[in-house]
């Protein structure tokens, strides 16, 4: 039974609406009050606080689809996508959760139904495991749902399946976590690849389609584990996984989604092969960079803002490597809009956002790939035999010419070369220890700081403008130059960065001066001047 990725999210949240759940809204990609998280990479992570018994909701079922980002940090994707059938950046997650609810044998009684009920899955081709010790999960399925010894496998702790991994799901070093069931659908004897458990379970055979999470302990920085107020459940069924399923195909790229993207960047790039590896990577990459602006994430030299950064300019590269002679990138956006909008509004009403900064972050990077990739290609012609770029040519890629050491990998892999990543490291460091040298300053400095020049705020008119430099900082010295890597204090005539007022963060961004960019990481106000706080990311600003 063919069903869209529309109608799938649309059924599920359906199902288990009749089943008493309250259907909540996906949360954003940035997970508020939590540090432990850089994005929102499952569904469970909205209810954290309530899972540990520190918030309560007026509903004791939830259903949701959630967006997620797995890009930065533990969880993290990022070199995989492009490279294989079901890795991907951004994907979404369906699921359902149980606060001192429900338990095992309700979990499972609804996902089994799920998929053999409403999405009409043969149940010759669904396998489950359980974890090793979990002998109630085992029962549950073997006695009450009728599943066959021979497909429940026990997993967890290299014992029983000799090649078993660990069933047991967290979803940080800490919080909640709990020992697990998953469900597999088996593609056929045509897949090479074995069941869970066994030497060739990393195959394509088997794949894993859902997870049912018994949450039962919230695990401490020490790793103890303590057990929850009361036992739950939280769920995730990847959309693109089922998607493929249901639509009959093996990799996720070539379900409805990504197939309308896939030709339109084909389209946008003059790409004959639709096989291209680029045209997915630019598919996936779409999704997660509008998310992530639409979230209110900007490109930037650190954390969230940084692994953005890497994204847009990986898609950038790929997009060159397709034949794009301009940006292309955000000519995009329209598409994901008309695709994903009506199940994410917000999609559509960022979408101006959102191309705007895709397109400025585009043409900015573009000022410097050709430059970087003709470096990059003579060093390797240079290498002879040697298989390793060099750490201090990869930092150089990224302190003159904004590569990303990671792209800088990508680059080199398909011509089978890798970075010397410890080298890079080294030489990161000792911009770090120049940069505090040289230019640190302190919440102290900023308060004696005395600044006579005002600064006109435009920005409820324009995100981008031209404006005067009226003065540099350097921690409380006045300078009247920088060069790549300084960290110091900008003051313009005018801008449309906004500064930290009322309990709203100040804006990041760029400040272009020529080929010369200066990463902003935060905005404030002294006195009538507004401070742009960051470094020189690419050459020199006076």
């Amino acid at each position: 039974m063919y069903m869209s990725t529309s109608e799938i999210r649309t059924a599920f949240l359906e199902y288990f609406r009749s089943q008493g759940h309250q259907v909540v809204s996906s949360s954003s990609l940035v997970p508020h009050n939590d540090p432990t998280l850089l994005f929102t990479n499952a569904g469970m992570n909205q209810f954290k606080d309530v899972f540990l018994g520190s918030d309560t909701r007026h509903y004791s079922r939830a259903t949701t689809a959630q967006r997620c980002v797995r890009a930065g940090g533990k969880h993290n994707d990022l070199d995989n996508v492009g490279y294989t059938a079901r890795h991907h950046t951004f994907f979404e997650m369906l699921g359902n959760f149980s606060f001192g609810d429900y338990f095992k044998r309700d979990a499972i009684r609804f996902a089994w139904e799920f998929l053999t009920q409403v999405l009409q899955l043969p149940k010759d081709k669904l396998l489950v495991t359980v974890y090793q010790t979990d002998d109630e999960a085992y029962d549950i399925w073997a006695k009450e749902m009728g599943i066959p010894t021979e497909r429940i496998v026990r997993i967890g702790d290299n014992k029983g399946a000799p090649y078993a991994s660990d069933n047991f799901w967290q979803m940080g070093d800490t919080g909640p976590c709990g020992p697990c069931t998953e469900i597999f659908y088996d593609h056929g004897e045509q897949i090479w690849g074995g069941p869970p458990g066994s030497a060739e379970e990393d195959g394509d055979r088997f794949i894993e389609i859902w997870n049912v999470v018994f949450m039962q302990f919230n695990r401490q920085a020490d790793g103890t584990l303590e057990p929850l107020p009361k036992p739950s459940v939280d769920t995730g069924m990847g959309i693109e996984r089922i998607a493929a399923i249901m639509q009959g195909v093996h990799s996720n790229y070539e379900i409805d989604i990504f197939q309308r993207l896939i030709k339109d960047v084909a389209t946008i790039t003059g790409t004959q092969d639709l096989e291209n590896k680029s045209l997915r990577v630019i598919a996936d990459h779409i999704r997660s960079c509008s998310f992530l602006i639409a979230d209110g994430v900007m490109p930037s030299n650190e954390g969230r803002g940084y692994v953005l950064r890497r994204i847009i300019r990986r898609a950038a590269r790929h997009g060159r490597l397709l034949g794009a002679k301009e940006s292309f990138f955000f000519r995009l956006v329209g598409t994901l809009a008309d695709l994903m909008g009506d199940a994410y509004p917000e999609l559509k009403s960022q979408q101006p956002v959102v191309e705007r900064v895709l397109k400025q972050e585009e043409e900015q990077f573009s000022r410097t790939l050709d430059r970087g990739l003709a470096l990059l290609e003579e060093a390797l012609q240079g290498l002879g035999d040697g298989k390793q770029i060099p750490g201090e040519l990869v930092f150089k890629l990224y302190d003159t010419y904004g590569f990303p050491a990671d792209l800088t990998a990508d680059v080199v892999r398909d011509r089978g070369f890798e970075i010397d990543e410890a080298g890079f490291e080294r030489e990161m460091e000792k911009q770090r220890e120049r940069a505090k040298g040289a230019s640190a300053f302190t919440v102290d400095y900023n308060k004696q700081l005395k600044i006579e020049q005002t600064s006109e705020f435009v920005g409820y008119s324009q995100l981008q403008g031209e404006s005067q430099i009226t003065a540099i900082y350097v921690g409380d010295q006045a300078v009247s130059a920088l060069k790549a890597g300084d960290e110091a204090m900008i003051v313009l005539e005018s801008t449309p960065f906004y500064a930290e007022s009322g309990g709203q963060v100040g804006d990041a961004g760029l400040l272009q001066h020529g080929e010369s960019l200066f990463a902003v990481s935060d905005t404030q106000k002294l006195g009538g001047a507004v401070v742009h706080k960051g470094y020189v990311e690419v050459g020199q600003f006076a």
